[in-house]
């Protein structure tokens, strides 16, 4: 297995190198050994929110210093970051779970990266959409990854146009606004197949599947608690 300095010699680089690095989306044994590898080596750890991921880090033995880096400091942190990386540092980006870029502000350091002709790679793994789009039964060859809708402005407008999309749909939601979702789901989209998966590789994951209005009325079954994952069919001709 190369580490951090064989890839740099291999790739010819002579900067730093931005690593984006996926991490378990609940049980701690899903993480790749590529990734334990990188985490230990890298000179730092971007991480969403540090005490998460010390979690994460303590148990697998991983001392490496840790900044954070989320939605509410990416403008203030970047330059640093970009600066360590230009002085020929790794850095290890991570999310509090799962692919960095999905659903969080990775994307804007990515880009920033790119522009500035750092080296980037990627290091694949954990992501919570592609095991709850393959438990819930539905078809699983075209699909569209709306993320999280908007909570207020646009929110209608969002759901709306997604109306005659015919690639199965997959949301996320927290546990605060998944019955709100559901509910204005089956409104605007009416009484599709669709599923609720939470709590992905947790103990007490739990997958409910049948149309947007069963859902509905079987809500008291599902536990508001967790990371949420919803999936709905496409429009059918």
């Amino acid at each position: 297995m190369k580490s951090v300095q064989e890839n740099d010699v291999e790739h010819g680089a002579t900067g730093g190198r931005l690593f984006i690095v996926s991490t378990p989306i609940g049980n701690l044994k899903d993480i790749t050994l590529r990734a334990i590898e990188i985490l230990k080596e890298a000179d730092l750890i971007a991480a969403e929110d540090t005490r998460h991921t010390r979690i994460l880090l303590q148990h697998y033995d991983i001392r490496t210093p840790t900044t954070s880096y989320f939605d509410f400091n990416k403008e203030k942190k970047i330059p640093s970051l970009l600066k360590r990386l230009q002085g020929g540092g790794t850095i290890a980006l991570v999310s509090d779970a799962g692919t960095p870029g999905i659903s969080d502000p990775a994307y804007r350091l990515v880009r920033t990266c790119i522009d500035a002709g750092i080296e980037i790679e990627a290091i694949p793994g954990a992501t919570a959409f592609v095991p709850a789009l393959v438990l819930s039964g539905l078809p699983t060859d075209r699909f569209a990854f709306e993320g999280f809708l908007p909570q207020k402005k646009g929110r209608k407008t969002r759901i709306e146009s997604l109306v005659d999309e015919k690639r199965t749909l997959i949301f996320y939601e927290s546990p605060y606004r998944v019955a709100r979702t559901l509910r204005e789901l089956a409104q605007y989209l009416g009484n599709r197949p669709a599923a609720v998966v939470r709590e992905l590789t947790k103990k007490f994951e739990q997958v409910a599947r049948g149309t947007l209005f069963d859902l509905n009325e079987n809500m008291s079954q599902i536990k508001m608690k967790g990371e949420f994952v919803l999936i709905v069919a496409g429009k059918q001709d």
